[in-house]
């Protein structure tokens, strides 16, 4: 059982309770997160670039030059490749495909978890049966195969393809995640309560059901978007996915083919690795920031202090319980029964 972060009472050896108030009432607290705060700025500087990058991009990103395989310089300030290709402006480029892959995967997939999942959860009986047997099947599915044989099949896929195969691969997962938590919900008082009151069915799923899975249906979310986007630049670093759209894959695919590696032409990989490790990095943060969100251990761990007798501050964190006392207590003497006994 754990006690409510808004005041915590502490109980002295030697005087009375003590109240313990919280630091600051925080607003907003999600994005008050350190790790959610740096994710979410990390995502939208990405976002950005997405959306503005081929209007910035000093070059043409497949143009061809006389500076054949160049260093990191004031005229090309991630290098060339080995046609003279400006590879800061390919990064550019490139990134709007790797965010729209992702981002689009990442929704398609939390729809139908969330569709399937959630109404598998509170219609119960054959709809359950039905709609368990859907995500049974599609939970066995290897998604990464399957989209090396659409994206091979099929002539000209692009991404829109590509991330509607993802999408529609890679919601069976959070559908069950989804229908357990709604079957334990379902039963709630204030479900119940809704019910009784002639609520419909959508409506007590939409506002009695939904926002307590909020957290799970982000987290999912964030998930998605990760393997999308990882699945997006590894078919086009092996060569699945058509290599005349830029992305981080295909830049790492002709780095790769060309052998950047054995010439010493690291600004020609090094630069798309770290992308794609940053915006791994920032997805998690904000995954690490949402369990922090839900969790009332975590949420209020190092945020509570206690006020001593003597003006001294104490932060309460999990795992530990402050002892208010200004003197040390005596330990109790041991009797011996001999001596009881006299």
């Amino acid at each position: 059982m754990s006690a409510p972060t808004s005041t915590v009472t502490a109980v002295s050896p030697e005087g009375p309770a003590v109240e313990v108030k919280p630091a600051r009432r925080r607003r907003l607290r999600f994005v008050a997160n350190g790790k959610a705060a740096t994710g979410l700025i990390v995502l939208g500087f990405f976002c950005l670039i997405a959306i503005i990058g081929p209007w910035i991009a000093p070059y043409d990103p497949s143009a061809r030059s006389s500076d054949l395989i160049q260093a990191p310089s004031s005229k090309h300030w991630f290098g060339t490749t080995h046609l003279g290709q400006d590879i800061f402006s390919q990064m550019l480029v490139g990134t709007r495909g790797v965010m729209f892959v992702g981002l689009l995967a990442g929704l398609v997939a939390t729809a139908l978890s969330i569709l399937i999942g959630v109404s598998s959860g509170f219609l119960g009986g054959a709809a359950d049966e039905g709609l368990s047997a859907l995500s049974n099947v599609f939970l066995v599915i290897p998604a990464l195969p399957l989209i090396i044989i659409v994206a091979s099949t099929i002539p000209g896929a692009g991404d829109l393809m590509v991330a509607l195969v993802i999408g529609f691969t890679s919601w069976a997962w959070g559908a069950r995640v989804l229908r357990a938590q709604t079957l334990s919900l379902r039963r709630r008082d204030y479900v119940e309560a809704a019910r009784a009151t002639g609520e419909s069915t959508w409506r007590i799923i939409t506002a009695e059901i939904m926002p307590n899975l909020t957290a799970i249906i982000a987290s999912s979310f964030v998930g998605t978007v990760i393997f999308a986007i990882m699945s997006e630049i590894t078919l086009a670093f092996i060569g699945i996915s058509t290599i005349s759209e830029w992305n981080w894959g295909t830049i790492l695919f002709w780095a790769q083919s060309q052998q950047a590696l054995a010439q010493g032409a690291w600004w020609w990989f090094v630069p798309a690795g770290l992308a794609i490790a940053i915006l791994g990095t920032a997805l998690s943060l904000i995954n690490f920031g949402i369990d922090e969100f839900v969790s009332p251990r975590l949420r209020s761990s190092g945020h509570t202090r206690v006020k001593t007798k003597d003006g001294h501050s104490v932060r309460m964190r999990v795992g530990f319980t402050p002892v208010l006392g200004n003197k040390a207590v005596p330990p109790t003497p041991v009797v011996r029964k001999k001596e009881a006994a006299a």
